[in-house]
């Protein structure tokens, strides 16, 4: 076995935990880790002190490391900061959108529109995040970037819960369209009210679902909003 390269171990434990592999305070045993991606007990340890720093692993006392569980109260304050942030790489990318990068909005947009239509959730959730991805790409303002990187890892089970909603994907459908058309048209004020308009919403369905649940939810599986 060899010793591992920890920064590479973090990525793929935080895409296993975006994947749903690893669950809602799953723990993450030290031996089970180092069996599974091959690497050395001090690699593992390394990955995880990264990991509960980004917030997306937590060490209990007497019981070692688990994938942290997020509140709705913290889920809503984490998309708080999300709307700032995706508002201004939204205006940022309809300032800097390129025929080329449009074209590729214009093609996820209508993806979107056909899952839609097939009543396919989970490829639409799919489908969203790429588009959120894309923007954030266009934009090239890598410190929001980087910071959206961190907190999308910890809400990403809130927002599977959210795709999932009866409804949800069409509600979303329109939301993004107008977010994709302002970049294109380079309206940069438009496409940063319509990217808040669509996370203040966002805030608003976690906060119905939470109030639904009994007893409240704290979960944290694919991301879509």
């Amino acid at each position: 076995m060899g010793a591992g390269d920890p920064q590479d171990l973090v990525v793929k434990i935080r895409r296993s935990v975006l994947d749903g592999h690893f669950a809602a305070g799953q723990r993450l045993v030290e031996a089970e880790l180092c069996d599974l991606y091959q690497v050395s007990r001090s690699t593992v340890r390394q990955a995880l002190r990264e990991l509960v720093a980004d917030g997306l692993v937590e060490v209990q006392r007497n019981k070692g490391a688990r994938v942290r569980v997020i509140s709705t109260a913290e889920a809503v304050e984490i998309t708080e900061v999300r709307m700032v942030l995706e508002g201004l790489l939204a205006a940022k990318a309809a300032e800097r959108v390129t025929p080329e990068q449009a074209g590729r909005l214009l093609k996820i947009k209508e993806a979107m529109r056909e899952r839609v239509a097939a009543h396919d959730p989970l490829a639409y959730s799919e489908l969203n995040a790429a588009l959120h991805g894309l923007v954030q790409e266009i934009a090239g303002q890598v410190t929001a970037r980087t910071i959206l990187v961190r907190l999308q890892g910890q809400l990403v089970r809130h927002q599977f819960r959210l795709s999932l909603q009866p409804g949800r994907s069409a509600v979303s459908l329109g939301q993004h369209e107008r977010i994709v058309d302002a970049v294109v048209a380079r309206d940069a004020a438009g496409a940063e009210a319509a990217m808040r308009e669509h996370l203040r919403d966002v805030i608003t369905q976690i906060t119905q679902i939470s109030q639904a649940t009994t007893p409240p939810v704290e979960v944290a599986a694919p991301a879509g909003s």
